[in-house]
């Protein structure tokens, strides 16, 4: 069994971003066909999220300030090029506001859509919970606010994935209930383990079906993620041994259980600390891909790796660019089973840039393309992709005095 004695105080020192922007810049746009659509999300907003509805229309969420210390979580819907007018799911001071960890909007169904943003404890520091929510309506109205883990610990609940689970919905993240308890003031006792990776299968009356844990030692601030597979979820995280091995792995559920974890790349990253770089996944049938940054011996860079069979093993990775990347990655899968994925990197004059590049699942890949051009600090967050029903839609964060949320789309990349 895994076990470690951790802090997240490395995470939460890494949350720290310089200023910068991340703008469409025209030069890029034309050499990935990426054109702006104006975005509905206001001055200050930060953190988008994208999802699909069944029927493939796009919905963005994002964090927007309401007052001096409040915000409120807002979504929208693309039809075309236009964004519906915006809805609000909820609105409070207390949330715990971060550029590496932050809320969702997603549908499970045409009228079943689940939320969730992140609270923090009374007098805590660092410690903070999950808080879903049900609309039962297609996001016009939502449900009270329940936690989906009942530890009761002080401690860090979060980076969160949710996703369609039989006739429910399924959640995984970060559970930190065996690491040590946050006393307020920046002070902590002492804990037994390490961060965990749980989950909890969920029903659309808000009951808990089924829980547990999935990972007894996982990196505390890389993100989950999860693709549905033909057997079912396939969840993504950044694993952790007792030897600072910092590597991918991927769980799935089958048999009623979930599924040993299986290390997707094997890079040997040895880091004392977490990156705060989480991998992500897409799936379609038996076809998986996972996508992420890793820096073994400091050098850097962004793969991909390919399972035929819904998850069980991986092919060895697929390069998709070493040097001047900084992750953050995303990845869908196209019709003709290539998959794209987007990072942040910098160019050769040290100008910041979120890029794509299609990976096919023999060959070799395609060219790399620049979506947009600017300072990609940690203040820009995680860039967001997805294939919606009328091509790719493309979401970021510009830092700065007020921040934004910026928005953009594209046309299927051709072979």
């Amino acid at each position: 069994m895994k076990s470690v004695q951790l802090t997240a105080v490395v995470c939460l020192a890494l949350a720290g971003g310089g200023q910068g922007s991340l703008a469409a810049d025209s030069k890029a746009t034309g050499s990935s066909g990426v054109t702006n659509i104006p975005s509905p999300a206001g001055p200050g907003s930060m953190s988008p999220h994208l999802a699909l509805t069944p029927a493939g229309n796009v919905v963005m969420s994002w964090l927007e300030p309401t007052g001096e210390k409040t915000h409120a979580l807002r979504y929208a819907t693309l039809d075309g090029d236009q964004w519906s007018p915006t809805r609000r799911v909820a609105e409070s001071a207390g949330w715990f506001v971060n550029w590496a960890d932050f809320p969702s909007v997603t549908p499970i169904t045409a009228k079943d859509w689940v939320a969730h943003r992140l609270v923090m404890q009374p007098g805590g520091t660092y410690s903070y919970d999950l808080a879903l929510a049900i609309s039962r309506d297609g996001g016009v109205t939502w449900g009270a606010p329940f936690t989906p883990h009942t530890d009761g610990t002080r401690t860090e609940h979060g980076f969160a994935s949710l996703f369609p689970w039989g006739d429910g919905f399924g959640a995984v993240w970060l559970d930190g209930r065996n690491t040590q308890q946050d006393t307020g003031k920046g002070k902590r006792e002492e804990g037994v383990g390490g961060m965990t990776v749980r989950f909890a299968r969920i029903g659309f009356d808000g009951r808990t079906r089924e829980s547990g844990e999935i990972d007894s030692l996982a990196c505390d601030c890389c993100a989950t993620d999860v693709a549905v597979a033909t057997a079912g979820p396939v969840v993504t995280y950044r694993d952790r041994t007792p030897d600072e091995i910092r590597d991918i792995a991927v769980s799935r559920y089958a048999d009623g259980k979930w599924q040993p974890p299986v290390i997707v790349g094997n890079d040997g990253w040895q880091i004392a600390g977490c990156p705060v770089n989480g991998s992500t996944i897409a799936a379609r049938g038996q076809r998986v891909a996972v996508a992420w940054y890793t820096a073994p011996n400091r050098q850097a860079r962004v793969q991909l790796a390919w399972s035929t069979d819904g998850g069980r093993t991986f092919a060895p990775p697929v390069l998709v660019e070493a040097g001047a990347v900084s992750g953050r990655t995303d990845v869908v899968l196209l019709a003709d089973d290539s998959a794209l994925v987007t990072w942040t990197g910098k160019s050769a004059s040290s100008e910041g840039q979120l890029r794509q590049r299609r990976i096919p699942a023999t060959g070799a890949p395609g060219p790399v393309q620049v979506i947009a051009g600017g300072d990609v600090s940690r203040s820009a967050g995680f860039p967001q992709m997805i294939n919606g029903r009328d091509g790719l839609v493309y979401a970021w964060t510009r830092p700065g005095e007020p921040s934004q949320v910026l928005t953009a789309r594209a046309p299927l990349p051709k072979r």
